[in-house]
C-alpha cells in the first residue's frame, strides 16, 4: 500500500518538536524569546510549530461535526454500532472573529506520535497546538461557495491535510475533511472517547475495501451537509451544484471510486494516492481528474503503474503531474514542521515548503477551473516559474 513510510514520519517529528522554529516571523519573534533561552528549556517546551499561512483572500472558520450513519454499520468494527464520523468544516470567515483553532486533541496527538513510535521523546500538546491559521466558530461570511471533500491517508489522522484545507477555505472553498474512523492513528469524539485503529497492520483488509468503504463514507458525508435538513449549521454556505474531492494517499485512490458511485462529484484530485479500484471501463461520465504524485512512484514508467494502467479510462479533462524531488510525505503537513526546524532530509530533494506551495497552488487551480468556470494557464503546459512541476500526460 501506498503510504507514509512510518520511518520518515518518526524521523520528521522526532526532529521537529524538540527543537525551536527558527526563523522570521516564528514563535521566537512571536513570543518575544531567543533562540538561547529556549534552547535550555526541556524538549518540545517553548516550540510553537505553525503551519504555512494560507495564500487566499479570505479569512478561515473551522467547527467539527460528529456524523452517524444509522443506516450503516461500522464495516471494521461492527460491535460499535453505525458508522460515526468526525468532519473538519472550514470555510470562508469573517476576520476577527473566532478563537484560534488547535491543530488536533492532545490525545490525537498522542496516539499518533506513539503510533510512529515516538510518543516519549517529548509532550503531545506540542504537536496539538500548532498554529493553524483557521478560527474555531468563527462567523461565516456571506455567499455560496463550491465543496471540497478531503480524505486522508492510510494510518494518517485527518488533520494531516489542514494546511491543504485552510488554504482552500482562504481562496473561497468550504472544504469538509473527514476522518474515517478506525483507519488513522486517533481520533477524538464529542463524548472524549478517542478511537484509534483496528484496521492498521499486516492483516488489515484489503486496500480496495478501504477504497469503497471511503467511497460510502465521502456520500454520506454529502448526504449529510446538502440534503433537506444539513447536519452544518453554516450548510447555506455550500453551492450544491459544484462539489469536488481530493484526497492524500488511500485518500487519493479513493477519490475514483466515490466518483464512480456519486455522481454529485463532480472533479476529483489524487494526491499520490495507488489506485486499487480500477478507473471504470467506461469512464468517469467525462468529468475532470487531476493525479498529482512524486515522480519515484508516478511518473511515466516509475514503481507504481496504476495510473499508467487507468489512464485511457478517464474520460474527461486529465492532467498527470508529478513534483520532481517529492516523496510521499511532501503531500502532508509533516514535513513542513520539520522544514521549520531547519531539519534537512524529510522532504528530500525539494524544500518542504516547496513542494507545499506547489501542491496547494495545483490543487486550487484544478478546482478552480473546474468548479469556479475560472481559466487556469497553469494547468495548460509547463510553467518556467514551476519548473518542479512535469506534465506526464495530458490530452
Amino acid at each position: 500500500m501506498t503510504r507514509i513510510r512510518r520511518t520518515a514520519v518518526a524521523v520528521a517529528l522526532a526532529l521537529v518538536l524538540p527543537l525551536p522554529i527558527v526563523g522570521a516571523g516564528t514563535a521566537f519573534a512571536a513570543a518575544g524569546q531567543t533562540p538561547a533561552a529556549t534552547a535550555s528549556a526541556p524538549a518540545g517546551q517553548g516550540t510553537q510549530l505553525e503551519l504555512p499561512r494560507p495564500t487566499g483572500p479570505h479569512a478561515v472558520g473551522v467547527n467539527t461535526l460528529h456524523l452517524v450513519d444509522r443506516d450503516r454499520t461500522d464495516p471494521w468494527v461492527p460491535s460499535a454500532g453505525p458508522r460515526q464520523l468526525m468532519v473538519s468544516m472550514y470555510y470562508p470567515a469573517r476576520s476577527g472573529t473566532g478563537r484560534p483553532a488547535p491543530y488536533m486533541t492532545s490525545e490525537e496527538a498522542r496516539l499518533f506520535l506513539n503510533m510512529e513510535g515516538i510518543g516519549s521523546t517529548f509532550p503531545a500538546q506540542t504537536l496539538a497546538d500548532t498554529r493553524t491559521y483557521a478560527s474555531t466558530d468563527a462567523r461565516p461570511e456571506h455567499g455560496r461557495h463550491p465543496l471540497v471533500v478531503l480524505s486522508p491517508g492510510f494510518e494518517l489522522p485527518r488533520q494531516t491535510l489542514t494546511g491543504l484545507a485552510v488554504d482552500l477555505a482562504s481562496r473561497g472553498y468550504v472544504v469538509a475533511l473527514v476522518n474515517h474512523t478506525y483507519e488513522d492513528s486517533g481520533t477524538t469524539f464529542p463524548d472524549g472517547q478517542t478511537l484509534g485503529c483496528t484496521t492498521c497492520g499486516p492483516n488489515g483488509p484489503a486496500s480496495a475495501k478501504i477504497e469503497q468503504s471511503r467511497a460510502e463514507d465521502a456520500s454520506f458525508v454529502l448526504d449529510q451537509l446538502t440534503g433537506r435538513h444539513p447536519a452544518w449549521q453554516y450548510a447555506q454556505l455550500i453551492d450544491r451544484k459544484r462539489i469536488g474531492m481530493a484526497g492524500h494517499s488511500l485518500g487519493g485512490a479513493a477519490v475514483v471510486p466515490t466518483m464512480a458511485a456519486d455522481q454529485r462529484v463532480r472533479a476529483g484530485a489524487d494526491l499520490d494516492g495507488r489506485l486499487f479500484v480500477p478507473v471504470p471501463a467506461g469512464g468517469l461520465g467525462g468529468r475532470p481528474v487531476l493525479l498529482l504524485g512524486n515522480p519515484v512512484n508516478h511518473a511515466v514508467g516509475g514503481d507504481e503503474s496504476s495510473w499508467a494502467e487507468y489512464w485511457p479510462n478517464l474520460d474527461g479533462w486529465k492532467r498527470w503531474l508529478t513534483i520532481t524531488g517529492s516523496n510521499h510525505v511532501n503531500f502532508t503537513d509533516v514535513p513542513v514542521l520539520a522544514d521549520e526546524a531547519g531539519i534537512p532530509g524529510v522532504d528530500g530533494s525539494i524544500p518542504a515548503v516547496r513542494a507545499e506551495q506547489l501542491t496547494r497552488d495545483y490543487v486550487a487551480a484544478f478546482f478552480d477551473k473546474q468548479l469556479k468556470g475560472v481559466p487556469q494557464p497553469l494547468l495548460d503546459g509547463p510553467s518556467p516559474a514551476d519548473p518542479e512541476v512535469v506534465f506526464q500526460q495530458r490530452p
